[in-house]
């Protein structure tokens, strides 16, 4: 399918190609909300695309809720969102989308407790809950509460490993002075499909959060973690399908204190996406938002993620470098990346300050590097110029 060349992402919706970048992007209808974060991705069977972010006034106030978008197939447009969640009481945040045996679409989240006076982080109350849907994300059922342990907190999709068993990266929030700093990582195991699910903790992770697990081999699993010290990402190892890991240490990629997002290549290659930034000065166990939250890179490992000699800058925001950075780019931030059938890669972030989110497809030669003649339109669909 061909694209309009870009003008300028119009929040429509309209899918365009982005000739400099050899991308094809989208800034998602962002609905009547007035900002946009935590966008998630899920490719459906029929190869329609469903994005799901959290929608509202600010997070962490009750009237934010989980919305849904879709691209279908060989489409040049994002549809309106849907409303997934809507607790008056809530704020709920952070979804992840799951493609469940027998084609149902999860979309699991959290829900904390409105703001109280004299205290702005509720995340403490946090449950993890779900909703379901049975036609492509097109409409959801009422949501039940999978994790009722206060404090949980998701990104990253429930994982299918090798030997069938589905994993879940948590980390768990507390109401302390500490300030975040203190939160530990936590996995849930399940080895019935969902249906029951036991905790199992990760040693001297405190401040190392968001978990992305992937597995490198059958058995072999790494975790890479998002560092409340804003120094980098921290990187954890299990060998027995996340029954125990080790502490985490650091990987040589910055971290500035926001999301991250893992995944393991058709090549065998692992992807990370992130902001390429962190705090001058950091602190051991000491909590810090450098605010420097542009560019959005994707980095490239072939050790299983111990060294990433390829790295590309796939979002410029304002294309401010050094100290401008941090005063003149807007946000662009909590980047989701995926892997199509196709081979294909899908990120989605919150865009120019949380005012919406973006999407852009590219494929794996696109990151690493490679000569090539632009004639005509990028086909995300084929990986080829035609």
């Amino acid at each position: 399918m061909k694209y309009p060349v870009l003008p300028g992402l119009t929040p429509d919706g309209t899918v365009y190609e982005n000739p400099a970048m050899g991308t094809v992007e989208a800034m998602l209808p962002p609905g009547p909300y007035a900002t946009a974060h935590a966008p998630t991705l899920l490719e459906l069977e029929n190869g329609d695309l469903l994005c799901a972010w959290f929608a509202g006034s600010y997070e962490g106030s009750a009237d934010v809720s989980v919305i849904c978008s879709r691209l279908e197939k060989d489409s040049g447009r994002w549809s309106e969102p849907v409303l997934v969640s809507g607790d008056p009481h809530r704020s709920e945040q952070n979804p992840s989308l799951f493609l469940a045996p027998g084609g149902e679409v999860w979309a699991m989240y959290t829900a904390q407790l409105d703001r109280m006076e004299g205290k702005d982080n509720m995340q403490f109350t946090s449950v993890v809950r779900r909703q379901r849907s049975t036609d492509g994300g097109r409409t959801w059922g009422t949501y039940d509460v999978v994790f009722p342990e206060e404090g949980t907190f998701c990104r990253q999709p429930i994982q299918i490993l090798s030997n069938g068993r589905w994993i879940f990266g948590n980390w768990i929030c507390s109401d302390s002075a500490s300030g975040l700093a203190g939160d530990p990582s936590a996995f849930r195991l399940s080895d019935d499909q969902g249906k029951t699910w036991r905790r199992v903790d990760m040693p001297g992770s405190h401040g190392r959060v968001h978990p992305n697990v992937v597995e490198l081999e059958p058995g072999h699993l790494a975790a890479f973690m998002r560092s409340r010290a804003a120094d980098f990402i921290y990187r954890s190892e299990s060998l027995d399908y996340g029954e125990t890991w080790s502490e985490p240490v650091p990987t040589p990629l910055p971290n500035n204190n926001s999301s991250i997002s893992a995944v393991k290549l058709k090549s065998g290659r692992i992807a990370i996406a992130y902001n390429p930034t962190c705090t001058p000065e950091p602190k051991a166990d000491e909590a810090a938002w450098p605010g420097l939250r542009c560019p959005v890179a994707v980095a490239l490992s072939e050790d299983g993620g111990l060294t990433f000699p390829l790295i590309r800058h796939m979002e410029l925001g304002e294309g401010f470098v050094g100290e401008e950075n941090s005063t003149n780019n807007r946000q662009y931030e909590y980047p989701y990346l995926m892997q199509g059938k196709d081979g294909m890669l899908h990120l989605a972030f919150a865009y120019q300050t949380r005012r919406g989110v973006k999407w852009m497809t590219f494929s794996e030669e696109d990151v690493i590097g490679r000569k090539r003649e632009r004639v005509g339109v990028y086909n995300p669909t084929a990986a080829k110029v035609q």
